[in-house]
């Protein structure tokens, strides 16, 4: 899916997810005038009712079902489940064209590049050629991609997370706030890097990395 034009035509927008990253994709929807955010959806029945930033929290995430009009996105990102996100979007089951595709104003993604349903890139993100990137990704504020990386579908990128060139980052790869990797690394599907982590050789699928240098501290917990 090609990088959606800013364009007068408004949808409505359901976000999944009541937490912290929910509020910040809501701070940069509502500078999008594309947008119109309905209300949040949440699996946690103590949530329903809530407030988010003036925003309701209207249910469970099942309530996308019976608003067909709306595009949603799917804000849920751990370190400690770094398939959550994933897991979401295929339980939900909605076609590509359901899901929003949300890009700060203040991020800089040349022409060219193609960005996925259901990522957003949050601001004072740069990538640096044009690229393509996954679906459901999402890239925190602050984040580098450079030359001829390739992003999987749904991989978490926290704040000032950067690649070096021809990095490969597998599906639901979480990579942890100011981690870098040195170009040409691969980080496995599913594998987590640790906050301020260097990363010079390879992660496996699945594993916990962390350190400077990175070295293997575990298998991850996956879910």
């Amino acid at each position: 899916m090609e990088q959606r034009e800013r364009g007068s035509v408004t949808r409505p927008l359901l976000l999944v997810g009541g937490g912290g990253l929910a509020r910040e994709v809501l701070a940069a929807v509502r500078l999008l005038p594309e947008w119109h955010p309905l209300g949040a959806l949440d699996d946690d029945p103590t949530r329903h009712g809530a407030d988010l930033d003036g925003l309701p929290v209207l249910g469970g995430s099942e309530l996308v079902h019976d608003m067909p009009d709306a595009a949603v996105l799917v804000c849920v990102a751990s370190a400690r489940r770094p398939l959550g996100r994933m897991n979401v979007v295929r339980r939900l089951g909605l076609p590509d064209d359901r899901w929003a595709t949300v890009v700060h104003p203040a991020a800089s993604v040349p022409p060219g590049s193609a960005v996925g349903p259901g990522t957003v890139l949050l601001a004072g993100v740069v990538v640096t050629t044009p690229l393509r990137l996954g679906a459901h990704v999402v890239a925190m504020p602050h984040v580098l991609i450079t030359h001829d990386d390739e992003v999987g579908d749904g991989v978490t990128f926290a704040g000032r997370a950067s690649l070096g060139g021809a990095v490969r980052v597998g599906e639901s790869a979480y990579l942890g706030q100011g981690s870098a990797v040195r170009e040409g690394v691969a980080i496995g599907a599913g594998a987590v890097v640790g906050m301020g982590s260097v990363v010079l050789t390879d992660v496996p699928a699945g594993e916990v990395w962390a350190g400077v240098p990175a070295r293997r501290l575990r298998e991850g917990s996956g879910s």
